[in-house]
């Protein structure tokens, strides 16, 4: 691709604003083929940041940021800011690109670039965030006003809405929202707000006046029946959504063109004007098209939201490898298996029904599928209410993102004892999506809570005993498994029930016990094997169990090995091995002992098989945390 004149002119907004007005569609242009040609090579969000471009071009046109702070939501649409505050030779960087150890993040964060006000990786946060730092610039009398993008996603978080309520109420003169609709839904309160219109519309003496006017404009020359009913539903769609956000005490403009500069530039700078004049806060509805401008991600927006390089010509992503299923497959033909068994299962999850496996439950049992939105709260809350009336829900949601619904575990789930089964996928290191999505602290948000049963499978085909082994239990229970593939071990023919509480001894051995959990046991047991090159005889248990933990079988084992190295792809504190630590101490054992976890800071993106190495959670970083404790308790 040949180089974008203007854009090697912009290294900050300060360089886009001392451009004329009439080139600023040219930007936006260079931009767009700028994401699809470096997202092609490296891999990236794709079809959000397409469709994004004109909005954040003319936002870094009309706005003076950094002093008005831009605040994105989620942070999927943030590739063509990064590419007009600075960064855009850094997705040129091959061994250290986008989503890569070194290289920029996926989303924004504060500590890349001082024009990435407010970092995230969870959607909703937006308005909130931006709600503070006006609020933050008013107390502290600075110039400046903050700006949320959020897109029609953002827009099911109930959090969302909590702040256009309390910004409304608190008249915040210096906010103001941009809400990036890219006509695939915005919120369930404008869909009621629609409905409410629509039966206005249908009244009996709006209908005979309907009536009167189809017969009066039949009389007129022309079609000027099609164009008053294009007119209703033009009606229907430009009003009601300024409905919502009046009443919320919003100046509502819109909807606006979003992929027009010169429709933007207009409608920011009066924006501007209004805002100057303390006539906040305002909400301006821009309507885009996810992917837009490049035709394969405008034909499947959902396939192009993530993608890994492809071929630009094409739209052709390389092929996987072949190797084995992922344990996301797995767990979605498990939990179709069982509920071809079980008309009581049920399957929800949070906006996330392909990255959780759950579309596939979903052609085959579209009547129990429920896909909430972003909501985790309401996702919980409302499988606890299908569970206090005798059905077998299954809530598929990302470590990460269960975190957002911790109290609703707590207050709706286990103090009440129901029986709701969480698979909480992408549990431990997630690669390229970085510090917002690690799923480093689901056992220790889990294990302290009553009645609530935690595992963890060494495998796939483990994970399958274990989701009917959930389900059966009548009451809470939770299964952690990682993302990516399995490791390649046959799959049983039948799925049976795990007795609750019961490790797995893998290995037998004399000089060390290892405790592992989850996906680092396979590492485990290769490291008994190497060890075993060099006399040294290794226990291995797959302790299977974070809650109820075996406490008898390995307060046993550690007692007669005396050195034990616990194992888990999870933070140190308060996780796997502090629970086997607690066990030793109850127990009376005295032992050597070394726990492998995530220490305790933020883990950034890169390689999971490069991190865990630096964990010591791979082969031979097991091997050496054994060789170092037996030589530090006096052993060879």
């Amino acid at each position: 691709m040949s180089e974008s004149l203007l854009l090697d002119q912009i290294e900050s907004p300060e360089d886009l604003r001392r451009l004329p007005r009439e080139q600023v569609a040219q930007v936006a242009a260079e931009l767009r083929s700028e994401v699809v040609d470096r997202v092609s090579r490296t891999g990236g969000h794709l079809a959000s940041s397409l469709g994004a471009v004109e909005l954040l071009t003319a936002i870094h046109y009309v706005f003076d940021t950094p002093t008005d702070r831009l605040v994105l939501d989620v942070g999927h649409q943030g590739y063509p800011h990064k590419m007009l505050t600075g960064r855009r030779r850094a997705f040129d960087v091959p061994e250290a690109s986008i989503g890569k150890e070194g290289g920029i993040g996926k989303f924004l964060r504060r500590s890349e670039s001082p024009y990435d006000h407010f970092g995230a990786g969870h959607a909703g946060t937006s308005i909130s965030a931006a709600l503070g730092i006006a609020r933050a610039k008013q107390h502290l009398g600075e110039p400046g006003i903050a700006i949320a993008m959020i897109g029609y996603g953002g827009m099911t978080a109930g959090m969302a809405f909590e702040a256009l309520n309390h910004a409304g109420d608190l008249h915040q003169r210096n906010l103001l929202v941009v809400l990036n609709d890219n006509e695939m839904s915005i919120s369930p309160n404008v869909g009621a707000m629609s409905s409410y219109l629509s039966r206005r519309l249908s009244s009996p003496m709006v209908r005979r006046m309907k009536t009167w006017a189809k017969e009066f404009l039949g009389t007129m020359p022309g079609d000027m029946v099609h164009w008053a009913q294009k007119a209703e539903e033009s009606l229907k769609v430009f009003f009601s959504p300024g409905l919502l956000f009046e009443a919320l005490n919003f100046k509502y403009v819109g909807p606006v063109q979003g992929h027009r500069i010169d429709v933007l530039l207009e409608t920011f700078e009066n924006v501007k004007a209004m805002l100057a004049a303390g006539d906040g806060p305002i909400l301006v509805h821009a309507m885009t098209a996810k992917g837009r401008g490049y035709e394969p991600a405008e034909h499947d927006p959902l396939k192009y939201h993530g993608v890994s390089a492809f071929e630009v010509e094409t739209g052709k992503m390389a092929p996987s490898k072949p190797g084995p299923p992922s344990y996301t497959r797995v767990f979605a033909d498990a939990l179709i298996g069982l509920a071809q068994e079980d008309e009581r299962i049920v399957g929800i999850t949070a906006a996330m029904p392909g990255g959780t496996g759950l579309d596939r439950f979903q052609r085959r049992y579209p009547e129990r599928f429920y896909d909430v939105g972003i909501a985790e709260q309401h996702a919980v809350t409302f499988a606890a209410g299908l569970a206090s009336e005798g059905m077998k829900p299954v809530a598929a949601i990302y470590s990460t993102f269960l975190q957002r619904a911790y109290d609703q575990v707590v207050h709706d789930v286990c103090v009440q004892n129901l029986d709701v089964t969480f698979a909480i996928d992408r549990a431990g290191l997630v690669g390229a999506d970085g510090a917002t999505h690690q799923g480093f602290y689901d056992i220790a948000y889990l294990r302290a809570l009553p009645n609530m049963v935690v595992m963890a499978p060494k495998d796939e085909n483990e994970l399958r005993h274990m989701l009917r082994t959930a389900i059966d239990h009548p009451g809470p229970a939770a299964i952690r498994y990682p993302r990516g593939n399995g490791v390649g071990v046959p799959l049983d023919p039948d799925v049976k029930t795990l007795p609750i509480g019961e490790s797995e001894l893998l290995r037998e051995g004399d000089d060390a016990l290892v405790i592992a959990i989850g996906n680092t046991v396979h590492p485990a047991v290769e490291a008994a094997g190497d060890l075993a090159a060099d006399g040294i005889s290794v226990a291995v248990v797959n302790a299977r169990f974070v809650k109820p933990l075996d406490a008898t079988r390995i307060s046993e084992r550690a007692r007669r090995c005396g050195v034990v190295v616990t194992v888990e792809e999870h933070a140190g504190q308060g996780g796997f091995g502090a629970a086997v630590l607690e066990a030793l101490s109850e127990a009376g054992v005295e032992a050597r002992t070394r726990c492998l976890a995530i220490p305790d800071g933020i883990v950034e993106h890169g390689n999971p098989a490069a991190q865990q190495a630096r964990f010591q959670l791979d082969r031979a970083g097991i091997a050496g945390a054994v060789r170092e404790l037996r030589a530090a308790r006096g052993g060879s």
